[in-house]
């Protein structure tokens, strides 16, 4: 049986990660400017196998405003293209035959308004993950209630642990209105 120490340091890894991938979720949500991360979740066909674009293509911004796919192997470039148009960013990739250009097009208000709702949503599973993890923690805690600790050191731990989901909460929702401030910006 673990220690209540053990326990508050098992949440708080726990919800570093889960504030992790929030921070790698949001991303991949597209904003006015380019960034390559934007398109981490496409993946193409590549030879019969679903792969990531990161793993076909070297993918750079060459300025603020487009994107640059160099496709390790040739043939890889009309399946990367037919990612790119599958995908619901809403970019039009152009082909030379050898490098996949995409022009990052001004957002319209409705389409930032909809990926604002789409990282409020993004947000609140965050933090259901991160109150999960208080409940199954407080869980362990209430299990070690007689045998090991006293009542009142529970109510200390319980304290301890509601202190530790806060402060997670708070980063959830400054990342949030960070992404949003960065949507609304034209």
């Amino acid at each position: 049986m673990s220690t209540t120490t053990e326990v508050l340091e098992n949440a708080d890894e726990r919800m570093k990660k889960a504030l992790v991938s929030l921070h790698k979720e949001l991303q991949t949500v597209r904003s006015g400017r380019a960034n390559p991360q934007m398109l981490d979740r496409i993946e193409a066909d590549y030879y019969g196998t679903m792969t990531p674009l990161k793993g076909l293509a070297n993918i750079s911004t060459s300025d603020g405003r487009s994107l640059t796919i160099q496709p390790y192997d040739k043939s890889s470039l009309k399946a990367i293209e037919q990612a790119i148009h599958k995908s619901d960013l809403g970019l039009t990739p152009n082909s030379d035959g050898n490098v996949i250009r995409i022009g990052i097009p001004q957002m319209t208000e409705e389409r930032r308004k909809e990926l604002g709702k789409m990282v409020k949503k993004i947000g609140e599973e965050s933090r259901v993950a991160v109150r999960n993890i208080r409940r199954d923690c407080d869980q362990d805690l209430k299990k070690m209630k007689g045998a090991q600790i006293s009542e009142d050191e529970i109510k200390d731990q319980e304290a301890a642990l509601q202190k530790i989901t806060d402060k997670f909460i708070k980063e959830i929702d400054k990342y949030i209105h960070d992404k949003e401030a960065e949507l609304m910006e034209v």
